[in-house]
């Protein structure tokens, strides 16, 4: 009864982690893959036939003090084609705070073809007081994404983030795709 106990326990905080690279690998919940900037980035094919409305939201949690938004309500890409998009935080505060956010992106379906190349979400992020900074999204939508039959009534995608607080000393698993 105590290994019982004992493997319910590890398994509970195991369970974090592995729904995160379970969603990942499947795209499940709205993650996006995360793409390395290379050489195939540069070569893909643009499908100008086929424009994608991206429309940005930003959340932060209850407890969380920032005032937190996107620089831009939406805006269009082909896929295949590149973008970046900018978030602004800011600390309106007189002490330190520092955050890390999470993403998604809706329809879910669609979160496998959304890739980022470069993004702020799940690292720390410290502002100091009064402190403003702006943080950029560089990303593509996969040009696989026109020949999903379940995309093919998809003409807007929402990426989503939201900031939490962080709490001192808490280091949460990152899982290695997440990892530039």
């Amino acid at each position: 009864m105590i290994a019982l106990g004992v493997m319910t326990v590890g398994l509970s905080y195991a369970a974090v982690p592995l729904y995160r690279i379970f969603c990942q690998a499947y795209s499940y919940g709205g993650t996006t893959g995360q793409a390395e900037a290379d050489e195939s980035i540069s070569n893909m094919k643009a499908i100008k036939s086929r424009p994608i409305k991206i429309r940005f939201n930003a959340d932060v949690a209850s407890s969380m003090q920032w005032n937190f938004k996107p620089q831009q309500t939406d805006i269009t890409v082909v896929p295949g084609e590149t973008a970046l998009a900018f978030y602004t935080a800011r600390n309106p505060t007189q002490k330190h705070v520092t955050g890390i956010s999470t993403y998604n992106v809706i329809p879910f379906e669609a979160g496998q073809y959304f890739n980022k190349i470069q993004c702020f979400c799940f690292e720390e992020q410290q502002l100091n007081p009064q402190e403003q900074v702006d943080m950029p999204v560089f990303f593509y939508i996969d040009p696989e994404f026109i020949e999903d039959p379940r995309m093919e009534f998809v003409d807007e995608i929402i990426l989503s983030y939201t900031f939490f607080e962080a709490k001192e000393g808490m280091k949460l698993p990152v899982p290695s795709y997440v990892k530039n």
